[in-house]
């Protein structure tokens, strides 16, 4: 229906947009990782595997990456257990209701993601909402510490800013199931636990997959929310990568990390979609 030409113009601006700017950003990560800094504080071109012998000889490189996927996995986890259940009411109990319950949901995204992280930093502060709301109700005599600068504070303060895109792809998931296949469970004797387990919950799993990749996938590599909340023990990946590439000036090394972090991390995302694929495979068979 369409000339090769109007193939040709809609197609290649796109294409030399992420050649530009997604391939050719990380083609540079890739060479400045094998580079090296001088003494004089200048990259020296010269192809080694400098970078990644020291993180693979300094501890705190691997237990910087591990503090960071076991925190994203937290916060995955809060995510869905926050998400299923609301995306879950809005599509079957909201009713004439749903469409202003999925704007509200959808809201608070308008809000600056540094804001919520300081407001989160107000809540858990040692003068904050909820250490004054535990004094008041003579909970604690002492303001409670390990609320902020903690991994704690990291997970709950991530783990609010991504609960919308979690929501989301599960509410879609969930909208396009069949509902007649719902009315043939219950007509089959299915209870509703029963039902849910059995139906609903196999046919969402996609955006639930979707949902669980949105959140983990950008929390890894995040780092203002632990620069902000976290404290020493809270710092991640993201926030090392940060130092390197400026105050400590080592763009070689931070680049060598970067894409250590990117493998690592799409190693696990394949190896969980080949799990998740795996059994269900022999749900669908059994």
């Amino acid at each position: 229906m369409f000339s090769r030409a109007y193939k040709t113009a809609v197609t290649v601006p796109p294409l030399l947009w992420v050649a530009l700017f997604l391939l050719g950003p990380y083609a540079l990560l890739f060479c400045y990782s094998f580079w090296t800094v001088s003494p004089a504080q200048t990259i020296v071109h010269s192809w080694n595997l400098s970078n990644y012998r020291e993180l693979l000889t300094v501890p705190v490189y691997f237990e910087t990456l591990l503090r960071s996927m076991w925190i994203a996995a937290r916060v995955t986890l809060f995510a869905l257990l926050l998400g299923y259940p609301l995306a879950y009411f809005l599509s079957f109990h909201a009713g004439a209701r749903k469409d202003l319950l999925y704007q509200l949901v959808i809201i608070p995204l308008w809000v600056s993601y540094l804001v919520r992280a300081y407001a989160w930093k107000t809540i858990l502060g040692s003068d904050g909402v909820l250490n004054t709301l535990l004094q008041y109700l003579h909970l604690s005599k002492h303001p409670v510490e390990f609320l902020l600068y903690s991994p704690f504070a990291v997970v709950i303060t991530l783990a609010h800013a991504w609960a919308a895109f979690a929501i989301l792809p599960i509410y879609v998931s969930l909208e396009k199931i069949d509902r007649s296949l719902l009315e043939a469970a219950t007509d089959l004797g299915y209870r509703p636990l029963e039902r849910f387990w059995y139906v609903t919950l196999p046919l969402s799993a996609p955006g639930t997959i979707a949902a669980a990749l949105l959140v983990f996938i950008p929390t890894v590599g995040d780092y203002v929310t632990p620069s902000l909340v976290g404290g020493s023990g809270g710092t991640m990946v993201g926030n090392i990568i940060q130092i390197l590439f400026g105050r400590a000036n080592d763009a070689p090394l931070g680049s060598a990390l970067s894409l250590a972090m990117m493998l690592v991390v799409t190693l696990l995302v394949v190896a969980f979609l080949q799990f998740v694929g795996y059994r269900r495979m022999r749900h669908w068979e059994s």
